[in-house]
């Protein structure tokens, strides 16, 4: 009877809207079943699911180590950009987003000193790069143009500049492939991975040696739970990772769908093209006041389309919300 009252609530709230946006994604039962009373500190039931899901995200990203904290995943940014970078620093310029890792990196320059350099590369001219770098920092699916650079490209960049490679992941975790190749990764809850927003998350192998002398951007900070940490944003994680790929298949289709109906209009060849989102060289109307289309922080030409929006039907979603979607001539 409460999982029943449950799929009808989430039925009833996903007819109101029907979202094309990067996330959150349409909601699921699966967010609301993990859902709890909980405490970060003596609560076994609590500790349980936290250790289940984080395992599982360690598992999906193929590092030692993991740290959760609370809030957005320019948090986790900020809090790499402090704690792991040094020497020199190479960004890979992609748009609005790779913008902030400059910004973020320029900022840590200034607060710690552990960065003595940074330079933008502009993502088409990485082939030309040799310099010699300590780090690389880049997104490998950068949501405000409906741009994939594929994590391969990347680390065969920082191999060639001799650099650890850094990534923001917020929109290619769990649906790109190769996360495990970076040293550093950060990345929400609520994007790729179909949860509740509120909580980041910081995976590494090796330990970081910058000492930072502030409080919550300190890596160690959030490591040894020293302030509340994301615990309903953990829970709504757990169903949801249980029967990730089925989640998965939902924005498979979508993109399917939306790079046939859209194919005279797609920007990127195959090899650019992420799961999260697409970018069109038109200009898309909604037929539904109730659609709610993503807007990119940067002016386009065109539209950039995310396929969350069926995550709730899981493996049996048909990608049939691309039919909202018209061209505004």
């Amino acid at each position: 009877m409460i999982n029943k009252k449950i799929k009808d609530f989430v039925k009833n709230k996903n007819k109101q809207k029907i979202i094309f946006t990067a996330g959150p994604g349409s909601l699921t039962k699966e967010n609301i079943m993990g859902l709890a009373p909980c405490f970060g500190r003596g609560d076994n039931l609590y500790k349980k699911t936290e250790n289940k899901v984080l395992s599982k995200l360690k598992k999906i990203s193929g590092h030692k180590n993991i740290v959760s904290m609370q809030g957005s995943g320019s948090l986790a940014l900020e809090i790499v950009a402090l704690n792991f970078l040094f020497g020199k620093v190479l960004i890979v310029s992609t748009g609005y987003y790779s913008d902030r890792l400059f910004d973020l990196s320029l900022k840590a320059k200034k607060t710690n000193k552990y960065i003595k350099y940074i330079k933008k590369i502009n993502w088409q001219s990485i082939n030309k790069i040799k310099e010699k770098f300590d780090w690389v920092w880049a997104c490998p699916t950068e949501t405000s143009r409906g741009l994939k650079l594929p994590i391969k490209d990347l680390k065969k960049l920082a191999k060639k500049a001799r650099a650890k490679l850094a990534l923001d992941a917020t929109a290619s975790f769990g649906l790109e492939n190769n996360h495990n190749l970076s040293d550093v990764t950060s990345f929400s809850s609520c994007k790729g991975l179909f949860g509740l927003t509120g909580a980041s998350f910081i995976c590494y192998n090796n330990q970081p040696k910058n000492k930072i002398n502030l409080f919550y951007l300190d890596l160690n900070s959030h490591k040894n739970k020293k302030m509340t940490g994301p615990y309903h944003a953990i829970q709504s994680l757990e169903f949801i990772l249980k029967d990730y790929n089925k989640f998965k298949k939902s924005v498979v289709m979508n993109k399917k769908k939306i790079t046939k109906k859209f194919k005279n209009f797609l920007v990127y060849e195959k090899k650019n093209q992420p799961l999260l989102c697409t970018y069109l060289s038109c200009k898309i109307k909604p037929k539904l006041s109730k659609v709610i289309l993503y807007k990119p922080r940067i002016n386009l030409s065109g539209s950039v389309i995310c396929h969350l929006g069926e995550a709730h039907l899981k493996g049996k979603s048909k990608g049939k919300i691309i039919d909202y979607l018209d061209i505004d001539d």
